[in-house]
């Protein structure tokens, strides 16, 4: 396994730059994988924009204090069960990108006030009442659901759409394609016959 700062140290041996002073640091399929996170390491990342961890077998999120510049922070393909520890990044996170992990739950989210980006694809969510837990994210306009179970509670990718704008309706962008004025009627309508 690799660790954080041995990541880190690959990286800035390869970039000749020092990480602490990257704008963007991508820490992708490290062979071995990567398989826990360290928060002192990843808080010495403060000019870090964006941050790239997918492709490794992380399983759980942790702190991030220290990283206050972080815009787009991306873990997919890994491990992860649970959306958390988002708070010290809550103000500056606008992207968040989860798809290929086991998540069931959209806890944890809420404290995300500039959040526009949610990429959470095949996971693990049951059930399009948890996006409702979404709605405190109010900058929200792009989201990636499709390969969550919740699809099997519709017949088409069309319905699924209906069905995530009907608790979401301000978003602008649904599974990589943008949102038709028919299908935010349709969604009103659903809405109105509840």
């Amino acid at each position: 396994m690799t660790t954080c700062a041995q990541a880190i140290k690959n990286w800035e041996a390869k970039h000749e730059a020092s990480a602490e002073e990257a704008v963007e640091v991508v820490l992708c399929f490290q062979n071995p994988p990567i398989v826990k996170l360290d928060s002192k390491v990843l808080g010495s990342l403060k000019k870090c924009k964006k941050l790239s961890l997918s492709t490794n077998m992380i399983d759980r999120m942790i702190s991030l204090a220290g990283m206050n510049e972080l815009r787009i922070l991306s873990l997919g393909r890994n491990n992860i069960k649970k959306i958390e520890k988002l708070e010290d990044v809550a103000s500056s996170l606008q992207q968040l990108w989860i798809t290929y992990n086991q998540i069931s739950s959209l806890d944890g989210l809420a404290c995300l006030t500039n959040l526009t980006t949610l990429f959470c694809g095949h996971n693990q969510i049951k059930s399009f009442s948890e996006l409702d837990k979404l709605k405190a994210n109010e900058q929200l306009r792009d989201v990636l659901f499709v390969g969550n179970p919740m699809y099997s509670e519709v017949a088409t990718k069309e319905e699924a759409r209906i069905e995530i704008l009907r608790h979401l309706p301000n978003l602008k962008k649904i599974d990589g394609g943008f949102v038709k004025p028919s299908e935010i009627e349709a969604a009103a309508q659903q809405t109105n016959t509840d």
